[in-house]
């Protein structure tokens, strides 16, 4: 039998957590939990991590990092209007199509909010200067005000995080096909408007 490294044992036990922290929040989220989701000894899981904190931390950029992965495949390298509705759209297909991730998502943000403010804060910020950039380089021919582009990024995520807490909650797929194409209208609308009355627009 093949030896498995401790850097896959890390993936494996950070993974597990993912699915126990989404599905008993993080104070349910025991390492004898986790190394039993992950199949492993729980001797295992002390040996990779010195404490649960520690895998916690891992747990939050690996979610994070997801997030971001999602925004930044979702860019279509077009104009400034169609990157914003490919970026919203591709949020909201990755929380329906990652219902664990964006649950502990969620739980990670309360969890670091609570016990080290500034590392919530840090992480959200990172996720937005993804799409930050993204709406920029979407921008380059047609520059538009540096407050355009954060008013944008603020919209798409209040769109996408409206979505992602009503599929969490209720999880209705149908339901989540319909408020997609609201949220997308809703984008549409309000791009519509502000990048007309945007003076670098003109």
């Amino acid at each position: 039998m093949a030896r498995i490294s401790a850097a896959e044992r890390r993936n494996d036990f950070v993974r597990a957590a993912v699915e126990v922290i989404a599905n008993r929040g993080i104070d349910g989220a025991t390492t004898r939990r986790i190394a039993e989701q992950a199949q492993a000894p729980l001797a295992t899981l002390h040996y990779c991590y010195d404490s649960k904190e520690d895998l916690l931390a891992d747990v939050f950029e690996f979610v994070t990092s997801r997030f971001r992965e999602a925004i930044a495949d979702s860019d279509p390298h077009a104009d400034l209007a169609v990157t914003a509705h490919a970026i919203l759209r591709g949020v909201m297909e990755f929380y329906v199509e990652s219902a664990s991730l964006g649950t502990t998502a969620l739980e990670l943000i309360n969890w670091a909010r609570r016990q080290h403010g500034e590392h919530a804060i840090t992480v959200y910020d990172k996720a937005m200067e993804t799409v930050r950039t993204a709406l920029r380089n979407a921008a380059a021919d047609h520059p538009v005000e540096p407050e355009t582009i954060d008013q944008i990024t603020y919209v798409i995520a209040c769109l996408a995080d409206g979505f992602g807490l009503n599929w969490l909650t209720y999880g209705d797929r149908s339901a989540a096909a319909e408020q997609m194409q609201i949220s997308a209208s809703v984008l549409e609308s309000w791009l519509a408007a502000r990048l007309e009355s945007s003076p670098a627009a003109l």
